[in-house]
């Protein structure tokens, strides 16, 4: 079974917005490409992928890349319970406690995300890495 990873929007942005992390970023994404890990991200991602992308290069292209993503990559959310024990964890940033959690409730192997509280706050049952801690683990 191949490792399920979740993608912060930061990866994402990374990638199509051509940021100094981009190098990484394609990295992993060459990964989800090619079917070495199954990737996932929550609608929260995706809308906040879809409003700098939009901002960027504007709605069409927005679409477009973001439906190319949707090609290889699954979205997935937490329901009612799961969001409320994300608002109880200490994780203080709400949108990275109910995207956290949510992966958890998706038995995810790792939150890949290059913010440096996420990681700090985090548990056991899901590590957070960068994109190139996780390329490490993998290779």
């Amino acid at each position: 079974m191949a490792v399920k990873i979740f993608l912060d929007a930061n990866i994402l942005l990374d990638y199509t917005l051509k940021r100094p992390d981009f190098d990484e970023a394609e990295a992993v994404l060459n990964m989800v490409a090619t079917k070495k890990v199954n990737a996932f991200i929550t609608t929260s991602v995706l809308h906040i992928v879809g409003y700098w992308i939009a901002k960027a290069y504007g709605n069409k292209t927005a679409k477009t890349l973001l439906i190319s993503f949707l090609a290889d990559i699954a979205v997935i959310d937490a329901p009612h319970e799961i969001a409320l024990v994300a608002l109880h964890s200490k994780i203080d940033d709400i949108e990275d406690a109910l995207q956290y959690y949510a992966a958890i409730h998706h038995k995810i192997d790792y939150f890949i995300s290059r913010d440096k509280q996420l990681q700090k706050d985090s548990i056991s049952v899901l590590p957070v890495l960068t994109p190139s801690e996780f390329i490490r683990v993998l290779t």
